[in-house]
């Protein structure tokens, strides 16, 4: 698990103004430990302050976006959900059932993916990878 991004730091380094409800929401999103929707981050949020509507939560979250603080992601589920921009890549592996979703890195697929990119003639620059999967040991 990557470490733990300081979003209230990073609206302070970006130079966005900081209200207390934002900050509380930073808060939140900081100390997540999976990829909360906003509706999960209303329901953290409102638990510290019952005054935070769900319509400061999407303009905090849309805000944090467009600053490149947060990344927005689709799992497939039909929510948006998000996390602290990463300082370091990693990709996704979303249990379907469940949508628990695991971060990892493997630097051999790291690997086979500029490999790729350089037999289709380019050079990789970015890459995003979500993979989808049920545990073995449910039964279906």
């Amino acid at each position: 698990m990557p470490r733990k991004i300081d979003i209230e730091a990073l609206c302070a380094e970006k130079g966005l103004r900081i209200t207390e409800q934002r900050r509380i929401i930073a808060r939140v999103l900081s100390d997540a430990e999976d990829h909360p929707d906003v509706e999960k981050l209303h329901e953290r949020s409102s638990a510290i302050d019952p005054g935070i509507s769900i319509a400061t939560v999407y303009r905090t979250v849309r805000l944090f976006e467009e600053a490149g603080i947060l990344e927005r992601h689709d799992f497939g589920d039909g929510r948006a959900r998000y996390e602290a921009a990463p300082e370091a890549h990693h990709d996704h592996l979303i249990d379907v059932e469940t949508g628990n979703v695991i971060e990892f890195v493997d630097p051999e697929l790291e690997q086979l993916q500029r490999q790729i990119a350089e037999k289709l003639g380019f050079r990789l620059v970015d890459h995003r990878m979500e993979l989808y999967g049920v545990a073995f040991d449910r039964k279906n």
